[in-house]
């Protein structure tokens, strides 16, 4: 088909960033030109540059989880952002909007609902975010990742495509079982304090049992340098990173994962069928990653553990019981593998060029 023009609105986080990301780059690929909306605050407005795509600056902020304030302030926003973005469209000649969700899609989402343009949205996490929930009857398509999700938008408009997932993850095989058992706890590019003092903590319970097991714990900046020193004095074999540029490499490395459940996660986790234990950020706007554990828990492919209840004891308790049953590890992996979606990225493409036709 002859290049159209593609707006991709959503922002904020690399969650919302980089799947949109995946699905210009495959958009580009066709011959499309690409262009986003976000914000000078988010991670778009180093990353979307850095690709080679425009970027056009919007002003809001979000309306979940602020004060009465910033509510009002984002409130008298949006009709001047919607309506800006409503002549940006028409002046670029936009031909669909493809929007992830977050603050960032709400001027732009609703401007071309105002010019009657179709919008796709992805829907990663099992319970959509405020946006896609306000306006999930009025979307062309709805790509989702979990069944759950089909509720809220119209019959007959949703397909299960799963989020965009780098190919490496996809590559990382099952992992045999070595003399040391290998865990890898992360909490993100920005780490968790739950999740980081639940490992040092239970360093002295794995030195005292003599149970054999190496640590890849990601920190986040912040911590890192008080957490690496503890580490080194431990006696535990393995490593303490601020940030993991190669995460697919730790995964395979791993023969258990803990980490959060954001949507990004656990569709990593599926990609490269790795059993995990996750433990849900309990402040995520309408409680998504919890949804997400329990959809992974459900299915066979996770343990879940809220964030109150994870200690070291219990971290302790859970990787000894997890790794003296290779069955069930092995069983987990296999259920992670199953919720998997590959070629998100390249079925969103031809979604959007089916609806620009």
């Amino acid at each position: 088909m002859p290049g159209k023009v593609f707006l991709m609105a959503g922002g904020g986080t690399g969650g919302h960033v980089i799947p949109l990301l995946a699905v210009a780059r495959e958009l580009r690929k066709r011959g499309h030109e690409t262009l986003f909306a976000g914000t000078e605050r988010g991670v778009e407005a180093r990353m979307v540059p850095a690709e080679g795509f425009h970027l056009e600056l919007i002003r809001i902020g979000a309306l979940k989880r602020v004060g009465p304030r910033q509510r009002l302030l984002t409130l008298v926003q949006l009709p001047a952002g919607t309506f800006a973005m409503a002549r940006f469209l028409g002046r670029k000649r936009v031909a669909a909007v493809f929007s992830l969700g977050g603050y960032a899609a709400g001027p732009p989402v609703m401007a071309a609902l105002l010019r009657r343009l179709p919008v796709v949205v992805m829907e990663p996490n099992t319970v959509p975010g405020f946006t896609n929930r306000r306006i999930g009857r009025l979307v062309t398509r709805a790509l989702i990742s979990f069944p759950e999700s089909k509720r809220y938008f119209p019959p007959g408009r949703t397909e299960l495509t799963g989020l965009p997932v780098r190919e490496e993850f996809f590559a990382v095989r099952p992992k045999s079982r070595d003399a040391v058992f290998t865990l890898l706890v992360t909490g993100g590019s920005q780490g968790s304090r739950t999740l980081n003092q639940a490992a040092r903590a239970s360093w002295p319970l794995f030195r005292e049992s003599g149970f054999q097991i190496r640590f890849i714990l990601q920190t986040g900046i912040p911590p890192f340098e008080e957490t690496s020193e503890e580490f080194a004095a431990s006696g535990i074999a393995g490593e303490v990173r601020p940030f993991i540029d190669d995460m697919p490499r730790a995964f395979s490395e791993a023969d258990l994962i803990v980490c959060r459940s954001g949507a990004g996660a656990v569709a990593e986790l599926a990609a490269a069928g790795k059993p995990s234990i996750l433990v849900p950020f309990p402040f995520a706007a309408d409680d998504h990653q919890l949804h997400n554990g329990q959809a992974f828990e459900r299915a066979g492919a996770a343990k879940l553990y809220l964030d109150r209840e994870w200690t070291a004891a219990k971290l302790y308790e859970t990787v000894t019981a997890l790794a003296n049953d290779s069955v069930a590890l092995e069983q987990m992996g296999e259920s992670a593998r199953r919720l998997a979606r590959p070629g998100a990225a390249s079925r969103a493409a031809e979604i959007l060029e089916e609806v620009a036709r």
